[in-house]
């Protein structure tokens, strides 16, 4: 596979990121945002100030609020909220037809009403195109400070996600790859929800044990719901699942976990969103996560509590009471 030009859809924090990395690394990359005015501002300042302040990008980045100009690109990533990447692929349908051989989905989320995966939606928009998932405990702001990272690329065909992995990855990006794409995806998506749990502990001031139970258990229940979503069990104990769990519940760096914590800390919802420029895919895939786990008829106390706080106004303290009541019982992996 050859790739020369490269369009990223969606210019927050990881398109953002992830444009600085190629860049970087001497590709052609150009990166779309739907905002004409912000985008005008990044290609003028060379600086995403909304989004990754500070950070300077390089003068090589093509910068567009012009779907069109992703056309004739040899790989398109979606980089978009999960909320918005139907309507973007519609889009990008319509403005350049043609897509190229390989799509590359680094979204995290799972569709409310359908509880579609992001490649699922991708599938059924590009039936043509072969679909690969990026997925990892990558923080944005760590990538582009050059820290070293690792992620992983899931694709159903092994070659393709071998020439992506030689293709996108680096010293200090480090790529694997795995056929795993449902585990990959669900893994990216469920652990944000445990995340706004893990902040809702810290707000309140919990400690370190009942966090470490917390995710433990989170862990738990997020291999649960997977595996009857279809991923696999051993899957969900790699990158995408276990490391990627890890990083958002404990960082300060993830938005999901600031979520939870200004929750617990008393500020509502509304509050919280309206002052928040970046999305926190842990609220929508709360109501995802939920409603999946009722069709599926699987225990998710966690994912049910952080529901139960997000959108029916359940107070952090009584949703932490009700899941400390829950009654005693063998522990199970």
């Amino acid at each position: 596979m050859k790739i020369g030009k490269i369009a990223i859809l969606g210019a927050g924090s990881w398109g953002t990121a992830l444009a600085w990395l190629w860049t970087k690394d001497g590709r052609e990359v150009w990166l779309w945002g739907h905002n004409p005015d912000r985008m005008a501002r990044i290609r003028e300042t060379c600086e995403n100030s909304d989004y990754l302040p500070r950070l300077t990008l390089p003068r090589s980045l093509r910068v567009t609020s012009d779907l069109s100009d992703c056309a004739a690109a040899d790989l398109v990533i979606f980089a978009t909220p999960s909320t918005a990447l139907r309507k973007v692929g519609v889009q990008l349908q319509q403005a350049i037809g043609n897509l190229p051989p390989v799509v590359l989905s680094c979204v995290k989320g799972i569709e409310h009403g359908t509880g579609m995966r992001m490649s699922q939606i991708l599938t059924e928009l590009f039936p043509s195109q072969k679909i690969a998932v990026l997925s990892g405990p990558n923080l944005a702001v760590e990538v582009v400070q050059n820290l070293p990272a690792a992620t992983v690329i899931g694709c159903y065909d092994a070659e393709c996600a071998t020439s992506l992995q030689a293709i996108l990855g680096s010293q200090r990006f480090r790529v694997y790859t795995s056929q795993e794409v449902t585990s990959i995806e669900l893994g990216g998506a469920l652990k944000n929800v445990f995340a706004v749990a893990a902040g809702i502990s810290d707000g309140l001031g919990l400690g370190n044990n009942s966090k470490a139970a917390l995710v433990t258990r989170s862990l738990a229940e997020l291999v649960r719901l997977g595996v009857a979503m279809g991923g696999s069990a051993q899957a969900f104990y790699g990158l995408s699942g276990a490391g990627d769990l890890i990083v958002t519940c404990y960082s300060d760096q993830s938005r999901n976990h600031t979520v939870g914590t200004r929750l617990g800390r008393g500020e509502s919802v509304m509050q919280i969103t309206q002052s928040m420029k970046m999305v926190a895919e842990g609220i929508p895939t709360a109501r995802s996560a939920f409603e999946c786990a009722r069709r599926l008829k699987v225990d998710t106390p966690i994912i049910d509590q952080v529901y139960s706080v997000l959108y029916e106004q359940k107070k952090p303290t009584v949703a932490l009471e009700e899941v400390l009541n829950r009654d005693q019982k063998a522990e199970q992996l």
